[in-house]
């Protein structure tokens, strides 16, 4: 089992081992069979005691503010962004590497952003920093897609609508969209709860995540674009976006039209596409297979459909994009970070 008695394997640490991401990297490490040394689950006093499985064995929830970060190698941040402002220079002063899932550090200088798939050339040494930053659960799948496409086509622009899960608030999230729905089946006319979602999400879509900024974007929003930006190495890409929360529990989707700067070809798009690493294409919905996050097929793929040309300009594409925000988007890119580590020897 992953556990094992090897000095070479890394001892590992989680941060928020009890939130929804947290707990989906665990399933994660499992699922993978990754070789560690320790696992130590860590949250905040109110979840501290709680009794973990991974793999065949129970592991008890300590509390972070006890935790001493000497004892390991790699520290998973998954608790927010205040947490992590908190205690990622705590880990990093003991020597230990962080890979911090939230937007605490992404867009600091000295910290890399990365998904393996795309610019892994980032991981060929330690960080000075002693931080990773895992980006956000829209960026990843999306730079995934547009790497290729730059290479072969060149981009001029993209525009992209996304529509996010309850999940992407953590398990906050998906209860307050259970209870609203549950409520609002009961009684239409109910004050529904909207602490995570407001004006509400049962039944309804809110075209707003994160808060509005200055020029009318969201926060959400700017994160696409300057995440996109610096994964990519191309800081003046032309890329807007509208980041909607709609009533699905897991599951993020996003429609994409992205312009090149050459006629595309549907028939080479699709099959460079489906060469991709971990991705899945699928057929157009003609004969009844549409993709949805309800239909998603294997969680750890990202998932493609609807792929086609647009009938007024031959440079561009559109296309529909569902993930696991849970898994692609967040537990599965921070874990192949470690895995990427531990192959070029940094761990």
């Amino acid at each position: 089992m992953p556990l094992v008695d090897d000095p070479l394997a890394p001892r590992i640490a989680v941060v928020g081992a009890t939130g929804a991401v947290g707990g989906t990297l665990l399933d994660v490490i499992e699922d993978r069979g990754l070789r560690y040394r320790a696992l130590h689950l860590l949250a905040s006093a109110r979840s501290a005691g709680r009794e973990i499985r991974v793999g065949d064995r129970e592991y008890r929830v300590g509390e972070l503010t006890g935790f001493h970060f000497g004892d390991a190698d790699v520290v998973f941040f998954s608790a927010g962004h205040a947490v992590s402002r908190a205690w990622v220079p705590v880990a990093v002063a003991h020597g230990t590497l962080v890979i911090d899932n939230t937007f605490a550090f992404r867009m600091s200088a000295d910290v890399p952003l990365v998904v393996p798939q795309v610019n892994s050339a980032e991981l060929d040494r330690r960080p000075a920093a002693g931080v990773i930053a895992n980006p956000n659960s829209v960026t990843i799948p999306l730079v995934r897609v547009v790497q290729d496409v730059e290479r072969r086509w060149g981009v001029r622009q993209i525009s992209v609508s996304t529509y996010q899960a309850a999940s992407g608030s953590g398990h906050s999230g998906i209860e307050e969209l259970q209870e609203a729905s549950r409520l609002a089946l009961q009684d239409p006319q109910a004050t529904m709860p909207a602490e995570e979602f407001s004006p509400g999400l049962a039944f309804n879509v809110v075209p707003q995540i994160g808060r509005v900024l200055d020029d009318g974007f969201t926060l959400q929003e700017r994160k696409l674009l300057q995440e996109s930006r610096k994964i990519l190495g191309l800081p003046g890409l032309d890329i807007t976006a509208t980041c909607v929360r709609v009533p699905v529990v897991n599951g993020h989707s996003a429609a994409m039209w992205v312009e090149c700067l050459k006629p595309v070809d549907r028939a080479e798009l699709c099959l460079l596409l489906g060469g991709l690493p971990d991705v899945t294409v699928h057929g157009d919905g003609m004969h009844g297979d549409i993709l949805t996050p309800a239909t998603l097929g294997d969680p750890n793929h990202l998932h493609l459909g609807r792929i086609r040309i647009s009938p007024t300009n031959p440079n561009s594409f559109l296309l529909w994009l569902v993930t696991d925000n849970l898994r692609v988007g967040a537990a599965l890119n921070a874990l192949q970070i470690m895995e990427t580590l531990v192959a070029k020897g940094h761990l």
